[in-house]
């Protein structure tokens, strides 16, 4: 009895936040007047006028392509970075360890406009505006912390035995980090890149600060949809499942590792 509700309570808030996504869906083959109709509709005859109206505007494409690269450039800083970051502080801890961890988290608590202005202004003196390049280097700097802190929950989790017998061997700290730390932590950096890419996707506040055209993601594509004549709901609506629709298949087609990835180490 306990296992049925457990199941159908599950299931009940699977379904109410993905109910969200499916009337945004819904809604992109709406009319207009049948976005706004009250009550809403729930039988309507589906129109591909707004993909349409929203391809014909701007270039879906370069967006896209903007998002792919920006994300997986964002993601591979933060590696570079972050994987001898918490390396350091998983296997040569010292008494400022957690304190400097600590820091690291606190940074994300620091609201992205609070630093706008001194990030404006050093992008625009170093000519990185409106560049897939100063996109990236924010983004990488924002999802930092907390790719530090999940490599470096994954690499406490690896016995310190296969270390100490790689150094009995005589490898070299580069050679025992790339040769024995990173491949038995595949899973957990895995799932660390993948909720990277994650974030980096959805990130929307840069991209519309700091880009305008060239640069711009699939997030800055869909807030130019918000017209100053007014919401248009079924344009907005084919927009965002556009934007959203290619993170969302990801998601799906790599929840499996993900799920392995950030359970990696629970049982030993």
């Amino acid at each position: 009895m306990n296992r049925l509700f457990l199941g159908v309570a599950g299931w009940c808030v699977a379904l109410a936040m993905f109910f969200p996504i499916l009337w945004m869906f819904l809604t992109g083959f709406k009319t207009e007047i049948t976005a706004v109709a009250t009550p809403p509709a729930v039988f309507f005859k589906p129109t591909l006028e707004n993909y349409s109206a929203v391809l014909q505007r701007a270039d879906y494409v370069q967006f896209a392509l903007n998002s792919v690269i920006v994300s997986l450039g964002s993601t591979f800083a933060a590696l570079l970075l972050g994987v001898p970051a918490a390396y350091a502080m998983a296997f040569f801890p010292n008494r400022r360890t957690k304190d400097i961890l600590l820091w690291m988290l606190s940074t994300k608590m620091l609201p992205a406009v609070g630093v706008l202005i001194p990030i404006y202004l050093l992008w625009r003196s170093l000519g990185l505006m409106d560049t897939r390049i100063g996109l990236i280097l924010i983004d990488s700097i924002s999802v930092l912390p907390i790719v530090v802190w999940m490599l470096f929950s994954f690499f406490r989790e690896v016995p310190r035995e296969i270390l100490e017998a790689s150094r009995m061997d005589g490898v070299s700290q580069l050679e025992e980090l790339l040769y024995v730390l990173l491949p038995l932590s595949g899973p957990g950096i895995a799932a660390t890149a993948l909720l990277s890419i994650i974030l980096c996707w959805n990130e929307s506040f840069w991209s519309l600060n700091l880009t305008t055209v060239k640069a711009a993601t699939l997030t800055a594509f869909t807030a130019s949809f918000a017209d100053p004549e007014g919401l248009f709901w079924a344009k907005l609506s084919a927009a965002s499942t556009l934007a959203v629709a290619p993170i969302l298949t990801f998601g799906w087609i790599s929840q499996r590792n993900l799920a392995r990835g950030l359970s990696f180490g629970a049982v030993k």
